[in-house]
């Protein structure tokens, strides 16, 4: 029989298998165990607001309109940012935003694609 791991989010041992993925029903978070696995090999992984994984070069779209700082406008809902650098601190991603310039974002107004 498969042993199905706990929640790595909030611990929780009722989580089950969907599929390629495990879910857990207390804080909804879905993850695969290959997702484990590289996040033991390589220590911090970088996920998306939908858990999908990051890495440098990778094209994300943001989720929701951002207001810039020092009144120079607003990033709008979908548009798309390319080829980002995944950094250290409170901003995750280091990246060019097309129309604003360089800037810095936050993986949790981003997804993946």
């Amino acid at each position: 029989m498969k042993t199905i791991p706990n929640c790595p989010e909030c611990g929780s041992d009722y989580t089950y298998e969907d599929g390629a993925l495990f879910v857990c029903p207390e804080c909804a978070y879905e993850w695969s165990q290959d997702s484990i696995l590289e996040e033991k090999e390589d220590g911090k992984v970088y996920k998306d607001a939908n858990g999908n994984i990051l890495v440098d070069g990778d094209t994300v779209t943001v989720i929701k309109d951002l207001k810039i700082g020092g009144g120079s406008g607003v990033i709008k809902r979908g548009t798309k940012v390319k080829n980002i650098r995944l950094i250290d601190g409170d901003h995750d991603i280091d990246c060019k935003v097309p129309g604003f310039g360089p800037m810095q974002l936050k993986t949790s107004v981003v997804k993946k694609g």
